[in-house]
This record gives C-alpha cells, structure tokens and sequence, in this order.
C-alpha cells in the first residue's frame, strides 16, 4: 500500500508523538536530528529520541563480529540490528539508520518509509598536512576503500580502521599513518568540511576523491527512516518527508546489491543519480583480480535498471 504524501502543514497529525530510535554515536544522533527537525517543521507533534545500543558501538572486543573470519557474519546489519528488533518489539515507532548500513534484505515486516535529501556522496582523503606530502600508508576499514585503494596506489600500505568519527580521526591523529579515507556525509554532518578543519588542537586536510575511482557504498550519504509495514499512522507522518528522487536512488542501489548479495562487507561501488528526469546507475565491482568491472546503465524503473546492469556484470 502506498501512503500519499501530505503537503499542509496545519492537517491534524493521526499521533500527536513518536519516538524516534538512534545509535548512540555523535554522527548518528546528528543524523537522528536532522529526522526530528524535518518532522517537527512538517507536523506539529512531539518528537522523541531513544539512544538503542548496537553490536557494531561495542566494537570487536566485546560483540566478537568484527573479527569474524566468515564474510557472511561480517558486518553486516551490526549496526541496524537492535534498531530494528526495537522497532518490530514496538519499543520506538522510527529508526534512523545510515542508509549504506541497511542489509539489502530486511526483516519483511519493516521499510524504508523515508529518506531525507541526499548529502554528498564522496569519499575524502585526510591528510596531517598538504597535499605535497608523498602517501604510503593508508587507513580505512572499508574493504571498497581498499581495493579502489589498490587499483590507483598499488604500493600503498594499508592497515585497518575501526570505530565511530572521532575515534577514527582520534586514532589517525596519534598514528604515523600518512593518510585515512573517511565518508564526506558522515564529516560534515559532524562539522568537519573540506579542505581543511581541526579536531582536538590538530589541522587534518581534506581531499575530495574522484567517483570515477572511488565510487560510494551503495547508500552513502543518505538517511533513511525506518517503520512497521503495518503501522499506517507513523508511515503517514514519515512518508510525507520522504524526498523522492533520493529514494528512488536508493531503490535502485539497494536492488542491485540485493542481486549481488553484497552489501557493506564487499569491495562494492554503486551510485544512482538523477539526470534529466532518468535513473543513471553507475556500478564498480571488484572481483579476485585487481580491475574492476564497471556498468552505467540508464532507465526509469529503479528495480528494472538494478537487474539490467546486473545482466551486463553477469
């Protein structure tokens, strides 16, 4: 069933409150802002956040995920998990995820009612000083990251990274590392903009990386709110943000790693844009050798365009 978006803002809300579920890290109660200041300027209700506890805010000491060594265990919903049992178990009636975190297959009795404009979807390279400066380690946990890594710096030393912003900006800070890669969306949310800023007494420089060789996670710099399927009054209030060119990306996006049955813990690029009133997909994925397959494919149809570009990969 499709709930039609509301557009007065004066109609009388079907709740008069929801309660809004969120990790407990500064970039995901930003992001969980960001949901609430959009819902409150559209209806006039009260709008509550509950910090839930993930696995993946335990780290790999404590939940044990992180050092799996099945890629299938791997990261994969670490961070949505115990947003979603909340919000089946009816304990918050929205959760607030980074939409590059969702599993492709979710729990049948939720969805993405909304998504909020999409945020830039770049990658940036942060340096401790100019770019002049030669590079021959880097940072990151991503395993695209590393891969795209490889292809453009093949000599390049890279060592894993782990943790929320500031741990990770932390950690880059008293390393000797020479460089991290860390996502655009998530930084500037949290007041970090290129080309340069501080954290903790310390200049970081920021390189915007080219998606022509570094090609986002699929959902990167998108927020999405999550609902009960059945929950008719929230999906109302939720669904009447909804901004419909992002979540038609992000359909497009989630489709084709649905097909390719990879999500965060696959060395996977995949981007979908708007161009004149058409769907353009671009994806980059990387297989045992060091190239990349590469497809763009244009189209109306999210679900179409993800299973046509997918054919062209097989």
């Amino acid at each position: 069933m499709v709930v039609e978006q509301l557009s007065a803002l004066d109609q009388a809300p079907p709740l008069r409150k929801i309660v809004i579920g969120s990790r407990g890290s500064d970039l995901a109660l930003a992001q969980a802002r960001m949901a609430e200041c959009t819902l409150r300027k559209k209806w006039a209700i009260e709008v509550e956040i509950e910090i839930v506890r993930s696995r993946g805010d335990e780290g790999p000491s404590r939940s044990g995920v992180l050092n799996s060594g099945s890629r299938k265990a791997g990261r994969k919903g670490i961070f949505t998990a115990e947003l979603e049992r909340a919000l089946v178990e009816k304990r918050i009636d929205v959760a607030v995820h980074s939409a590059k975190d969702i599993p492709s297959e979710m729990d049948g009795a939720l969805i993405i009612a909304a998504v909020l404009p999409r945020a830039g979807v770049e990658d940036l390279l942060l340096r401790k000083g100019p770019a002049s400066t030669p590079i021959t380690t880097i940072a990151t946990g991503s395993v695209r990251r590393q891969r795209q890594t490889r292809a453009i710096n093949p000599e390049a030393r890279i060592v894993p990274l782990r943790g929320n912003v500031p741990t990770r900006l932390r950690k880059f800070i008293e390393s000797d590392w020479d460089a991290i890669i860390l996502a655009r969306a998530g930084l500037e949310r949290l007041g970090f903009s290129p080309p340069k800023f501080e954290f903790e007494g310390h200049k970081i420089f920021a390189e915007v990386l080219p998606t022509e060789n570094f090609l986002p996670a699929g959902g990167q710099g998108i927020i999405a709110l999550q609902t009960r399927e059945a929950d008719f009054p929230v999906r109302q209030i939720v669904s009447s943000i909804d901004d419909r060119d992002t979540h038609l990306c992000l359909r497009a996006e989630r489709e084709f790693l649905r097909l390719l049955q990879g999500d965060c813990d696959l060395p996977v690029g995949v981007h979908a844009r708007v161009v004149n009133g058409e769907l353009e997909l671009r994806t980059q994925v990387f297989g045992d050798g060091s190239a990349a397959k590469m497809a763009v494919e244009r189209g109306s149809d999210p679900e179409k365009l993800a299973a046509n570009v997918f054919e062209k990969l097989a």
